[in-house]
């Protein structure tokens, strides 16, 4: 099939939140296009689309409905035509897309890890007790609270901008961010230390981009194709089967992170109660084909593990 490519005057329209990490992934995306189909940058036209989850910056994200507070609106805009394509930070996408739209287009995928960010501190175990951390991730703050439960927790959201500025305001001694943001910044000279994964296991999909089209549009299709990054997708197969069984949301401290070896994807998993006093860890091993089915197993065998009552918190 012969790709109708766009145009200057026909601009191929990329949507996107607003936020300088989103606009940075967006404009990434568009380069990613513009160099794979040999067309200038401006044949591509970014489309800053403002969410519920943009606008409400007061309370928790649960407290609000979860993670489609990022994309909802993006994705109307999709299926109503008025967009390409939507670019989205993946940790924020919910595990089940609108019917009529697919996401199926992975850029290569950044440090997973998460930052510790502190003026005071390099690490989590330098940080006296009471001392407050900063973080709107029930993941981080139940993965915190377990390791360090004499550690106090606020509520803290906003770009990377507006919680350093937080920082600065003393509401926090310290707080987290993914380094995947940070590097797409280009933010070296904040005081960021990597954390390992074998102390605090990212969220699923952390790090990684993913790009969403309507199912029927087969040029949209055609250009993704171009810029896939396979490895990614594989990686991400295994995570999200996983976060699936688990019914993941906002709402649930779950992390897991995939990694490839040959023709094998490894697979480590953690769910925790919210309060940290409890964690459930596994792990395992298959063919990269059958990565969806063994992440679904694993969350199965965790949730064996964990009894009726290990996810009693959650508001139904």
């Amino acid at each position: 099939m012969v790709l109708k490519l766009p145009t200057p005057t026909a601009p191929f329209r990329i949507g996107t939140r607003g936020s300088p990490l989103a606009l940075a992934q967006a404009h990434e995306t568009r380069a990613r296009l513009s160099a794979a189909h040999d067309l200038p940058e401006n044949a591509f036209e970014i489309v800053v689309i403002k969410t519920t989850g943009d606008r409400i910056q007061d309370r928790p994200l649960k407290e609000i409905g979860g993670k489609g507070l990022f994309t909802r609106e993006i994705e109307d805009e999709l299926l109503a035509g008025r967009l390409d394509i939507a670019v989205h930070s993946m940790k924020d996408m919910p595990v089940q897309q609108p019917v009529g739209l697919l996401l199926n287009t992975y850029l290569p995928r950044e440090d997973v890890r998460d930052a510790f960010i502190s003026p005071m501190a390099k690490s989590i175990a330098e940080l006296p007790p009471g001392t407050t951390v900063g973080t709107s991730s029930l993941r981080r703050k139940a993965q915190l609270l377990n390791r360090r439960p004499d550690l106090e927790v606020v509520e803290f959201r906003g770009n990377v901008q507006t919680r350093m500025k937080k920082l600065a305001d003393g509401v926090a001694a310290c707080t987290f961010l993914a380094m995947a943001g940070l590097n797409r910044l280009n933010m070296e000279s904040l005081p960021a230390t990597p954390i390992a994964p074998d102390y605090m296991l990212p969220a699923v999909a952390q790090g990684a981009i993913g790009i969403e089209h309507r199912g029927d549009d087969m040029r949209a299709a055609g250009m993704l194709e171009a810029i896939h990054d396979r490895a990614t997708g594989q990686r991400l197969t295994a995570e999200r089967a996983f976060l699936a069984a688990l019914d993941g949301s906002c709402e649930t401290p779950i992390a897991g992170l995939a990694e490839l070896d040959g023709g094998t994807v490894h697979l480590r998993s953690e769910i925790l109660r919210i309060d940290g006093s409890e964690a459930l860890s596994d792990a395992a091993s298959a063919a990269i084909e059958d990565g969806a089915e063994m992440g679904c197993q694993l969350a199965k065998d965790l949730l064996a593990r964990a009894g009726p009552d290990f996810f009693s918190w959650r508001e139904h």
